[in-house]
C-alpha cells in the first residue's frame, strides 16, 4: 500500500501590478522558491503558488492615464511578473491572477456569500481618509505631516456607503490561535507586532466599494451597485486558485494538508493575520499553519526610489552575475525575518569570496585532483560524517524556522572544514600512493556531495552542475572536472 505524502503548500503574497518587479519582489519569490525545494527534497507533496493582484482604483487610473483599457494594461504587468520564473529559476507550480473570471471570481463570489451567510456583512454610510497608493483608508496615525509615510501624498476624504466586515467579532479568538501556536508567525517580533495590535482591539473593515467609483474589480454577488474591495479580492487568491468555489475536492485535499505557509513583507503583516484569519474563520475555513513575515531591502542604505534610480531589476542582475549568485546574495546578505541593504560592491564582495573562493574553488581543487584517480570507493571517517551530520541537523532546524540566512552561513561552514582537510592531507604532494591520495580524496568528495544535497533548494543549478563533476554511485564516487562554477570577478 502506497503511503501518502505529507502535502506542503506555500504561496507568496500577490504582487500588484503597477510597475516592473524589483529585488524585492525577487526575495520574497526566492525564499518561497527555497522552501517549497526543500520540502520537495524531503519527498513531500509541495504546491508552490504565486500571482497577481490586478484590481483597484490605482490600475483603473494607471490605465486611463496610459490611454489603454485596464485588461490589456495588466496583461503588460503581469507577464513582466509571470518572466521571473524564468528570470530566477522559480519552480512555482501556479500562477494567480485576480483579473481571471473562471479560476478567481467563482472562489471570491463563494466567499462573499459565505461571509454574507454568517451575518458578518452589513452596510454602513463612511467618511475617512483613503490611500489610493495602498488601496485603503488610513487614519491620521498612519500619515506624517498629512501625507502617506509610504506614498508621499495626501489621501483624499471619501464618503460613502459600503459593506463592512465584522472584524472585531474574531480579535479574541485570533490572540487565542496565536497565542497557542495554532497560527505561527515568524519572526517572533511579529508576532509580538499583531498581539499589540489585537490587544487594542481589532476594527470592522470596510469590504466593498461604489461601482460608480470603482468599476475595475469583482462585483458584489446581488448588489452589482458595489464592487468588492480588496481584502475579499486580492486574499482569497489562496484559496481560489487550487479550487475554492470551483473544486471543492481539490481545495480541501489541498488546503487541508499538513502545512499551509504564506511568505509575505511586513507592510501587508496585519492583512495577513488579522483580516485574513477574521474572514477565514467566519467561512469557516481551517486557517494557515505559518506566516513567515521577511523585511524590506534598502539600497546603500536607502529605501528603493525611481526618483533616486536605485531600483535594480533583477532580470539584469542575473544576465550580468548569473542567476545563482543573485538567489545567493538575497538569501546570504538578507535576514530572512528582517531588514537588509544591497549594493554591488557588497555583492561582488559575497561573489568572489563565498562563491568563487569559496565554494568554487573548493570543488574545483578536488575535481581537478579526483579526476586522475576516479572511481574512488566510498571513505570510513566518523569524525567527518559527525561534522556533516551537525551541519546537517543545523540548517534543517534553520530553513524551518525561517533563518534561511543562517542555514546558509552554517553550510559555508562545511566549505570551510573541508578546505582546512584538504590543506591538512596535502593531496598534491602525495607521489606513487594511489590508495591514499584516492581515500583523501574521497573524504573530500564525500563532503562536497553533502554540500550539494545542503544548497540545492538555494542555488540549484549550481548544485546540478557539482552533481555533474562529483556523485556518489553506489559505493564508488565518480568525479570529472568541468568548467569553473564562478569565475572570479575582476575589476
Amino acid at each position: 500500500m502506497e503511503t501518502l505524502k505529507k502535502k506542503f503548500y506555500i504561496t507568496t503574497a500577490i504582487d500588484y501590478v503597477n510597475g516592473k518587479p524589483h529585488i524585492g519582489h525577487a526575495l520574497e519569490k526566492i525564499q518561497a522558491d527555497v522552501l517549497a525545494r526543500y520540502h520537495r527534497q524531503k519527498g513531500e507533496d509541495v504546491f508552490f503558488l504565486t500571482g497577481t493582484d490586478e484590481h483597484g482604483a490605482k490600475i483603473a487610473r494607471a490605465a486611463d492615464a496610459a490611454g489603454k483599457d485596464p485588461q490589456a494594461y495588466v496583461d503588460e504587468y503581469a507577464a513582466h511578473f509571470i518572466s521571473l520564473r524564468e528570470t530566477l529559476n522559480l519552480s512555482w507550480d501556479d500562477f494567480i491572477r485576480t483579473t481571471d473570471h473562471k479560476r478567481h471570481w467563482p472562489g471570491v463570489e463563494k466567499l462573499w456569500r459565505k461571509l454574507a451567510q454568517a451575518q458578518k456583512l452589513y452596510k454602513k454610510k463612511y467618511q475617512g481618509l483613503y490611500c489610493v497608493g495602498h488601496e485603503a483608508f488610513v487614519t491620521e496615525k498612519d500619515l506624517m505631516d498629512g501625507v502617506c509615510r509610504d506614498h508621499q501624498k495626501k489621501p483624499e476624504m471619501i464618503e460613502e456607503e459600503n459593506y463592512f466586515f465584522k472584524l472585531s467579532d474574531y480579535t479574541e479568538e485570533i490572540g487565542r490561535k496565536l497565542k497557542s501556536g495554532e497560527l505561527v508567525i515568524l519572526p517572533e517580533s511579529r508576532k509580538n507586532e499583531i498581539l499589540s495590535l489585537i490587544a487594542s482591539g481589532l476594527e470592522d473593515v470596510s469590504f466593498s466599494r461604489p461601482r460608480k467609483d470603482l468599476a475595475w474589480g469583482v462585483p458584489v454577488p446581488d448588489d452589482p451597485d458595489h464592487t468588492i474591495y480588496v481584502w475579499c479580492d486580492a486574499l482569497t487568491n489562496y484559496i481560489s486558485a487550487i479550487g475554492y468555489g470551483r473544486d471543492e475536492a481539490v481545495f480541501e485535499t489541498r488546503w487541508g494538508g499538513e502545512e499551509v505557509a504564506h511568505v509575505i513583507g511586513k507592510d501587508i503583516l496585519r492583512f495577513h493575520a488579522a483580516i485574513w484569519p477574521g474572514m477565514l474563520l467566519a467561512a469557516g475555513i481551517p486557517l494557515p499553519k505559518k506566516i513567515l513575515v521577511h523585511g524590506f531591502i534598502t539600497v546603500e542604505g536607502q529605501k528603493m526610489s525611481k526618483t533616486i534610480g536605485n531600483v535594480f531589476d533583477p532580470a539584469e542582475l542575473a544576465g550580468t552575475y548569473g542567476i545563482d549568485p543573485v538567489r545567493y546574495y538575497l538569501l546570504r546578505e538578507i535576514p530572512s525575518g528582517e531588514d537588509g541593504d544591497f549594493s554591488i560592491k557588497k555583492f561582488e564582495e559575497r561573489y568572489n569570496g563565498d562563491l568563487a573562493n569559496g565554494l568554487g574553488n573548493f570543488v574545483a581543487r578536488v575535481a581537478t585532483l579526483g579526476e586522475k584517480v576516479s572511481p574512488v570507493p566510498l571513505p570510513q571517517n566518523e569524525e567527518m560524517m559527525k561534522e556533516i551530520e551537525r551541519v546537517r541537523a543545523l540548517a534543517r532546524q534553520y530553513i524551518e524556522s525561517f533563518r534561511l540566512n543562517e542555514a546558509l552561513g552554517v553550510i559555508w561552514e562545511l566549505i570551510g572544514y573541508g578546505d582546512r582537510y584538504i590543506n591538512d592531507t596535502k593531496p598534491w604532494a602525495i607521489k606513487n600512493d594511489t590508495a591514499t591520495l584516492q581515500h583523501i580524496i574521497a573524504g573530500a568528495s564525500v563532503l562536497i556531495d553533502a554540500i550539494r544535497e545542503l544548497i540545492e533548494p538555494f542555488v540549484p543549478d549550481t548544485a546540478q552542475k557539482i552533481r555533474e563533476q562529483i556523485s556518489v554511485d553506489g559505493d564508488m564516487i565518480k568525479i570529472k572536472r568541468g568548467n569553473i562554477l564562478f569565475p572570479r570577478l575582476v575589476g
